[in-house]
């Protein structure tokens, strides 16, 4: 039983980083295709659609800070803390960059067919990033509690 524990503590120090990259991938790909179309269609402004795209790596960012900050020996004690926090983190990281790829696709189509709201339409997408930012300082500061730092 302890070695089943310590192989969910060793999935959730890394679990972070990964689901966070996922969501990332996810993100970006999302976005990024909504910047090509628009390239295709808009007259200038390009680098704007590229800005916009790449919005959603920065919970792979969270995600690699989480799990050096989850960084240490796993043992049976600690392994349900680590698991719990880093599944968790991640999962929320990763969910809230695949939406973030969603709503900055939308900024893009909105901006393209509209360029005076660029600014305004990049608001949601923001919102969506706080979110990610909450989980990412919560678990910061739960894993200060964890035994064995």
């Amino acid at each position: 039983m302890n070695e089943f524990i310590i192989a969910l503590g060793w999935m959730g120090m890394y679990g972070a980083m990964a689901l966070g990259a996922i969501g990332s991938i996810f993100g970006c790909a999302i976005a990024g295709q909504a910047a090509i179309g628009a390239m295709l269609e808009a007259e200038g402004g390009y680098g704007r659609f590229i800005g916009v795209s790449v919005m959603p790596s920065s919970q792979v960012i969270y995600g690699i800070v989480i799990m050096f900050t989850l960084q240490r020996e796993v043992t049976a004690v600690n392994g349900g803390a680590l698991f719990g926090i880093g599944i968790m983190s991640g999962l929320a990281l990763m969910y809230s960059g695949i939406q973030q790829g969603k709503t900055c696709a939308s900024a893009i189509g909105a901006a393209k067919a509209k360029p005076e709201i660029f600014g305004l339409s990049l608001a949601p997408a923001a919102i969506v990033e706080g979110f990610a930012v909450f989980a990412f300082v919560f678990a910061l500061v739960i894993a200060g509690e964890i035994p064995g730092s």
